[in-house]
């Protein structure tokens, strides 16, 4: 009797392995260090993400990325930028934003942190053949050094619109203005009026300024509070245009006093083809003080039937894998 007993004990130990193996998750952060303001996007069916590294300012004069087949398991590609080949930036290197086009790879990231128009820094871009670098000056300059409409210039997102066109969301200090790229992007296109850059900041904009397409409406999406607080989140706004208005429509991602605080500065990913979304962002473990104690993670993003995103549950488990096709 006991090897029946023996044979149904060891099937149902096969059936818990093979539970845990199909029900993997990443974990939150899903990759160590100290890391904030991630960027993830889809290249060549791999998903990537591209944080800033999170420390002090002096020592933010690289940045590295990430790359994964599955979501689950990231593998680290090093220095893909550094101040050595953008001579112009000193520190602060930020939050970078990414995207292909004609075969090459353009990164956009802040640096130096200027504080008035008299400061050397602002928004730069470079250039690689490859999305794991490494990556070279584009301009030998930054592409925007000044503020404008009272937007310090940093957390750049670049996004291509239906027809084409490529825009340059950006800006810090509470100001986020919008500029349509050129087709090298060494510059940008005046808008109709002949303005440059046009300010699109909704109610309660800090920072972070992300956009997405989903059923043909522009999902518009930034950070709100002090990236040092527990207040820091994310909130959106559902328009027609890329230009908006953007109508605050609320928050949807803040910390939970049980896992996390600061959860903020994010990106989304879709799925290809499919009604399946993560949101990619930084937060602050209940563990530490210092505000650059940030990591890198991800959490399942959904939306109700009237097409509003739903208040985003932030984990310690993370996502389970996911294999593009």
């Amino acid at each position: 009797m006991k090897k029946p007993i023996l044979s149904i004990a060891l099937l149902l130990c096969g059936i818990s392995t093979f539970a845990q193996t199909i029900q993997k998750t990443a974990g939150n952060p899903v990759f160590p260090g100290w890391y904030a303001d991630p960027e993830g996007i889809i290249f060549n069916k791999k998903f990537y993400i591209y944080p800033t590294f999170s420390a002090p300012y002096e020592q933010q004069v690289f940045l590295d990325a990430f790359s994964s087949e599955d979501l689950v398991t990231w593998k680290k590609h090093p220095a893909i930028l550094d101040t050595a080949a953008i001579k112009w930036a000193k520190r602060a290197v930020w939050a970078p934003s990414i995207i292909e086009k004609d075969k090459k790879y353009y990164l956009f990231f802040g640096a130096n942190d200027i504080q008035n128009d008299q400061e050397k820094g602002g928004i730069g871009v470079a250039v690689s053949d490859s999305p794991e670098g490494p990556f070279k000056d584009h301009l030998g300059k930054p592409l925007i050094d000044k503020f404008h409409n009272g937007a310090q210039p940093i957390d750049q997102f670049v996004f291509k619109d239906k027809d084409g066109q490529y825009y340059l969301f950006y800006g810090g200090w509470k100001h986020c203005n919008v500029a349509k790229l050129n087709k090298d992007f060494t510059g940008f296109v005046p808008f109709e009026d002949g303005t440059i850059f046009r300010e699109i900041t909704p109610d309660n904009y800090v920072e972070g300024p992300f956009m997405f397409i989903k059923n043909g409406k522009y999902y518009f999406m930034w950070s709100e509070g002090g990236w040092t607080g527990p207040n820091y989140s994310v909130a959106y706004a559902i328009a027609d245009s890329p230009f908006g208005p953007f109508k605050r429509v609320g928050t949807i991602l803040k910390q939970d006093p049980q896992v996390a605080r600061g959860a903020g500065h994010h990106s989304v990913i879709q799925i290809p083809g499919k009604d399946q979304y993560y949101i990619v962002y930084h937060r602050r473990p209940l563990t530490e003080t210092d505000g650059n104690h940030r990591e890198t993670c991800i959490d399942v993003m959904t939306f109700n039937d009237k097409g509003e995103i739903n208040p985003v549950k932030i984990t310690k488990e993370g996502v389970g894998p996911v294999t593009l096709k």
